[in-house]
Formats: structure tokens, C-alpha cells, sequence
């Protein structure tokens, strides 16, 4: 798959510049969308947390053309989201409030191939992030 940088890049240029409003429309999203994952942020600061989550966001969009760098940092983030108890089920929760904020954050800016350009992208994201966490046996397939 090969995805569209140019149209990541050029969507996330206009998000930039409101990094503090969109944190906060994510975790706010977030927990009302999938309050199954507030506890995992029971011992976060939250303004820490914001930073980190477009920290994170910048570093994807800013390493889209290198893929060695982008692949090990993603898989490293994977392995640290394991220890923050994490799971593969939570990927799509994330994924979906990510596409819901950036929806909300650029507006009439937010069109088709946007959407499709950033689903592609959280896709290969979390793929490699899941990648690089090492879950135990039990999680991923647990006993019917």
C-alpha cells in the first residue's frame, strides 16, 4: 500500500497549528467514545499526555518519507504501549477518534481523500506499532 504523503502532510500542516485544541477534542472523544479505555489513564497527566499524543502524531507525519526511521520508531511506541496495558483491541478505538478529531479539527478541509489518505496511514501505523508489542500468548489468543 502506498499512501498519499503529500496529502498527510499537507492536511496535518493545517492541524499544527492547533495542536492544543485538537489533544483535547481527542481525549475528550476519547473517553466519551470508549470510556472502557479512561482507566488506562488513571495515573497520566493529561497535559503531559496531550503533548505526547502529538508529539507522536508530528513524528509520523514528519518521517512519512523514511520508513526505516518511522517503522522503528513506531514499533518501538508499540512495545511502550504494552507496558501502559494497551491492547490490540484498543488500535481501532484510537484510530476512530483520531479520524473523528482530525474530521472536526479541518472542517471543510476534511474531504474523502483526506479521510481515506489518514485511514490508510493509522492502518500501516498501528499495524507496525502491534508489531513491535511483544503481548503474551494469552491475550492474543485467549482460550474459547
Amino acid at each position: 500500500m502506498s499512501l498519499n504523503v503529500e496529502l498527510l502532510e499537507s492536511s496535518f500542516a493545517q492541524i499544527k497549528e492547533r495542536e492544543a485544541e485538537f489533544s483535547a477534542h481527542f481525549y475528550t472523544n476519547l473517553f466519551a467514545d470508549y470510556p472502557i479505555v479512561k482507566p488506562l489513564f488513571t495515573n497520566s497527566d493529561m497535559v503531559e499526555q496531550q503533548k505526547k499524543l502529538f508529539k507522536s502524531l508530528v513524528l509520523v507525519v514528519d518521517n512519512l518519507r523514511k520508513s526505516d526511521v518511522l517503522t522503528g520508531a513506531l514499533k518501538g511506541l508499540g512495545t511502550r504501549h504494552v507496558k501502559y496495558g494497551v491492547l490490540p483491541e484498543h488500535y481501532p478505538m484510537v484510530g476512530s477518534t483520531l479520524l473523528k478529531v482530525f474530521a472536526i479539527c479541518l472542517e471543510e478541509a476534511w474531504t474523502p481523500d483526506v479521510e481515506r489518505a489518514w485511514i490508510e496511514a493509522y492502518g500501516v501505523v498501528a499495524q507496525v506499532m502491534l508489531d513491535g508489542a511483544e503481548y503474551p500468548a494469552e491475550i492474543l489468543n485467549p482460550a474459547v
